[in-house]
């Protein structure tokens, strides 16, 4: 299994490995590397991608508490590791979070941002309180009492059986780390104009969890080139469920750059 030990974590990642120009993709919350498959199926014969589990999910533990800015500092470190020197750097929700950060914390490696169903801002008001429940009843009973309605607001309608199996399986202090990392990210919406690479935003408009609205606001406040792409009928991880148009927005924007 492909490890790297970045900033004192072990990190498992994938790397298609070539000569040509890198994307790294970052996952979104409760998911893993595995929800870019169809990406990396799509890209792998004209890019190099590189996708990797973050803290708290897949094949990466988080053994102590952190903030998106650190996992920005993952993404650099990996790239690091892999002798990458610049990237088109994305990620879906919590991914399109800490890609952000990469691009804030060293603008000069990243030659682009591909930003899936993903905001720079907080979650709705009042929202705080359920997803709490949903964290508290997770810690005490295991994901099964909430595991359909996380489906339904990530995944929208459909059986999700693998990735039952998947949280099911996931380490608690783990998972409570990342929940407190989620809840607690700091607000960089009025930083988004200094981000000067060109950017693709692809947001579903079914999407349950950021709503459209947000991405508005992403795609206005970026200082840079803005594609904005809208899925129709696209849940909250769209790349997953509607590859096909996710798929050729980012061939589209990935040849212009």
């Amino acid at each position: 299994m492909p490890n790297a030990l970045i900033n004192g974590v072990n990190i498992y990642y994938e790397d298609t490995g070539s000569n040509l120009p890198a994307v790294v993709l970052s996952h979104g919350f409760l998911m893993d590397h595995e929800m870019f498959a169809p990406q990396v199926a799509a890209l792998r014969s004209t890019h190099r991608v590189i996708t990797w589990d973050e803290r708290g999910f897949g094949g990466t533990l988080a053994i102590d508490e952190f903030t998106y800015w650190d996992s920005a500092k993952d993404v650099l470190g990996l790239m690091d590791f892999l002798g990458i020197n610049s990237a088109i750097v994305g990620g879906m929700s919590q991914g399109g979070f800490l890609s952000l950060r990469v691009a804030l914390t060293a603008p000069e490696r990243v030659r682009g941002l591909i930003l899936l169903d993903t905001q720079a801002g907080l979650e709705e008001p009042g929202s705080d309180e359920g997803y709490m429940l949903m964290h508290d009843t997770w810690m005490e009973h295991g994901p099964e009492p909430v595991q359909e309605f996380i489906a339904s607001l990530i995944l929208g309608p459909g059986e999700w059986p693998e990735w039952f199996a998947k949280w099911a399986v996931l380490n608690k202090e783990s998972f409570s780390r990342a929940f407190r990392c989620l809840l607690g990210r700091d607000d960089i919406t009025s930083r988004l104009g200094s981000i000067s690479c060109p950017a693709l935003i692809v947001h579903g408009d079914a999407d349950a969890a950021i709503p459209l609205s947000k991405a508005e606001v992403l795609r206005d406040g970026m200082g840079g080139k803005v594609q904005y792409v809208v899925v129709p009928g696209g849940p909250h991880a769209a790349n997953l469920t509607h590859p096909e148009p996710v798929n050729a927005a980012i061939v589209q924007f990935l040849a212009t750059l």
